[in-house]
């Protein structure tokens, strides 16, 4: 018997085992105030989506009476019915997918090798490339839009997913979060390999990119929810129905029955649902980015 069990044993108590739990400790002022404004904070973000829940199960003249109310006098599911019957729900849903998608995979190539060739190669114009590709961070998008759809209408890609996915891939940021990230990952462990005869890309698949896993998990992530909720872009360069992803299919029907409050909290919880269900299952793996790459603090 061990000296803990026989202590419990010449006190009159009986020994405590392996599967008996131990005291919970009194929650401290500290944890208790961090958990209560926690909760707040959790509230405020969680209001928004709780109100478009509640408001489309309105209908559409409830919806907007004053002053409003949180919950539905008369439940009902008119709003999603209405969205399913005159929308193509399921065809705007493929086309968010499948350019979300593309663009994620071509994104993460294109900076995982830009990436890390910045941070590991040397060459004449390294220094001014690089620059080049930083200036990207000071450029909004929307300044791009009319030169961007000149040149895919001259490359005959007007109403192509190509023409949605391509001018999406022009990673500035992930090339450099990658790239402060590659420079993190010690010399000695691709050195060793060389000497074993690895060549550059072998390194690279090998070792580089598994020792990378959080900070891709998390680029892919951004890049994903940034291409699903993009709105701009797929509006300017589509004018096929067929090919219109989730943003601008709801917004077409919204502007074809004017503002139906209802119809468009409905529509637009169908449209963040795949982000939540993301979020949710791949936390994690954000958390572990944010923490790898230079989005804290470099």
């Amino acid at each position: 018997m061990s000296t803990a069990a026989q202590t419990h044993v010449k006190a009159g108590k009986a020994p405590r085992t392996l599967t008996d739990k131990a005291p919970r400790k009194p929650w401290t002022p500290s944890q208790i105030v961090l958990t209560l404004l926690a909760t707040a904070v959790s509230a405020v973000f969680l209001a928004p989506l709780v109100w478009a829940l509640f408001t489309s199960l309105k209908s559409e003249t409830e919806a907007v009476e004053v002053p409003t109310h949180w919950l539905p006098k008369d439940w009902t599911t008119q709003a999603w019915q209405a969205i399913f019957e005159t929308g193509n729900i399921t065809n705007w849903f493929v086309n968010s997918f499948v350019v979300s998608v593309c663009v994620t995979a071509v994104v993460l190539s294109v900076s995982a090798l830009a990436g890390y060739g910045f941070a590991r190669t040397e060459f004449r114009g390294k220094n001014l490339l690089l620059g080049l590709v930083m200036t990207g961070l000071m450029v909004s998008p929307a300044v791009l839009g009319v030169p961007l759809f000149t040149t895919v209408q001259q490359m005959g890609m007007v109403d192509t997913y190509w023409g949605m996915i391509l001018p999406q891939c022009a990673p500035a940021a992930m090339v450099y979060i990658l790239y402060k990230f590659f420079q993190g990952i010690p010399r000695e462990l691709e050195e060793a390999a060389f000497i074993d005869g690895a060549g550059r890309w072998r390194v690279f698949f090998t070792i580089v990119l598994p020792l990378s896993r959080p900070s891709l998990a998390a680029v892919g992530i951004f890049t994903f929810i940034a291409s699903w909720n993009n709105f701009l872009w797929p509006y300017m360069v589509t004018n096929n129905p067929d090919l219109m992803t989730m943003p601008n299919g709801i917004a077409t029907v919204m502007n074809s029955y004017g503002i139906q409050w209802a119809q468009l909290m409905a529509g637009g919880l169908m449209a963040g649902l795949p982000l939540i269900v993301v979020f949710v299952f791949f936390q994690r793996q954000i958390v572990a980015g944010v923490a790898h790459t230079g989005l804290a603090g470099q």
